[in-house]
């Protein structure tokens, strides 16, 4: 399998995501992720999927404005790009 860049848009269910994108670097992808829609809660299974995140060395992005501080905000024109250039877009 070659190497891919994929983007992991986390819409729905954050924990969800994370795992996927954890998950994806197992094969040598590249891998981004980018909380939408709404702020990541604060649950267990959450941080226990954010460990996996940062064990995966990917640092996420977010589109939400209240989590800016915390991630790097993306606006719309770079979320576009983001997907103009993934070779996969994944929406969990």
């Amino acid at each position: 399998m070659s190497e891919r860049n994929i983007l992991v848009l986390a819409r729905r269910d954050h924990a969800e995501a994370m795992r996927i994108a954890a998950g994806l670097t197992i094969f040598g992808h590249r891998v981004r992720l980018v909380f939408m829609s709404h702020v990541v809660e604060d649950t267990p299974v959450n941080t226990e999927m954010a460990e996996l995140l940062e064990l995966s060395e990917i640092t996420p992005q977010t589109t939400v404005a209240e989590m800016e501080g915390e991630l790097d905000l993306l606006s719309p024109t770079a979320l576009a790009e983001a997907i103009t250039h993934s070779d996969h877009v994944i929406s969990a």
